[in-house]
């Protein structure tokens, strides 16, 4: 019920040519499929970087790393101060 059917569609699509007209929507299409091919043509630029890259080693720590637990001490709230019982 909330979505287009088949005849809406076309209808849309006339509608655009009409507003557009021909050359100009097909230059647009064009502009679009451009821009898809530059932003995967970045993309695969990108991954190439990257696997020419070579990886990245860290050193051995100098000194074994302590994972023991250590006791918590417990943390007490502040003190409540007394409530004045004079009426506002």
């Amino acid at each position: 019920m909330g979505g287009f059917s088949l005849i809406h569609w076309i209808i849309l699509a006339v509608l655009l040519l009409l507003l557009f007209g021909g050359s100009r929507f097909s230059n647009m299409m064009g502009d679009v499929a451009k821009g898809l091919k530059s932003f995967k043509q970045g993309l695969s630029d990108e991954d190439e970087k990257t696997k020419s890259l070579p990886p990245q080693q860290t050193p051995p720590p100098s000194q074994p790393i302590d994972v023991t637990a250590r006791p918590v001490e417990p943390v007490t709230p502040p003190p409540i101060p007394p409530a004045d019982d004079k009426p506002l």
